[in-house]
């Protein structure tokens, strides 16, 4: 299965980086802040179903997307999700399993990407965030790196990908279990997200 995977990815990634250069015109920015050979969290705003495999298909990072489960109802996104290594999450309620694999990721030096909003479009559906991402960060010992999407993925227009400086909150490992601690730390997270997304708008 791992050979079929590599020569789907092989195939596809090409086709997908195209796409995203043609079709939703996708910038990344602040890339370098972004390691290439260390775990890290990375966590974005979610606008659309694209925006995760068009981040995959522009760049050379090892990402590895947590998913609701929901989305492998959809052939087409199973497909994609192998090709890519995405993998599920049970949405309200602890998932041992997604959780188990996040941290494999990480001690593989690889990169864990989330969205905290759970859903698209959650901040401006105001949806609180999750602790998900923030609380893996910390018992990982890895930083979050943030990153904001500013674009719809309507085609032909630009979609433009900003990554911000590493977080890191190994400061605050002792209080890991502390909710109030891990609310206040996603919430900066999040702030540091939309000031990424807006930076065009507020110049």
């Amino acid at each position: 299965m791992e050979f079929l995977r590599k020569i789907c990815y092989i195939i596809l990634k090409p086709i997908c980086h195209l796409a995203d250069l043609i079709i939703y015109r996708v910038k990344i920015e602040g890339i370098e802040n972004v390691p290439k050979d260390e775990p890290c969290v990375i966590c974005g705003n979610h606008v659309h179903a694209m925006d995760a495999p068009a981040l995959l298909a522009a760049t050379n990072r090892k990402i590895r997307f947590m998913a609701k489960q929901e989305l492998w109802k959809s052939v087409g996104f199973k497909f994609m999700a192998f090709v890519f290594k995405v993998f599920p999450v049970k949405r309200g309620q602890r998932d041992g399993e997604a959780i188990k694999t996040a941290f494999t990721i990480l001690k593989k030096n690889e990169i864990l990407g989330m969205y905290p909003e759970g859903t698209r479009n959650g901040i401006e559906r105001g949806i609180k965030p999750k602790n998900g991402a923030v609380n893996i960060a910390i018992r990982a010992g890895v930083p979050i790196i943030p990153f904001g999407v500013d674009g719809t993925f309507k085609p032909f227009k630009k979609v433009i990908y900003r990554f911000g400086k590493p977080m890191d909150f190994s400061e605050y490992k002792k209080d890991v279990k502390n909710k109030e601690t891990l609310d206040m730390l996603t919430k900066q997270v999040m702030d540091e997200v939309i000031r990424l997304r807006d930076k065009e708008k507020n110049n």
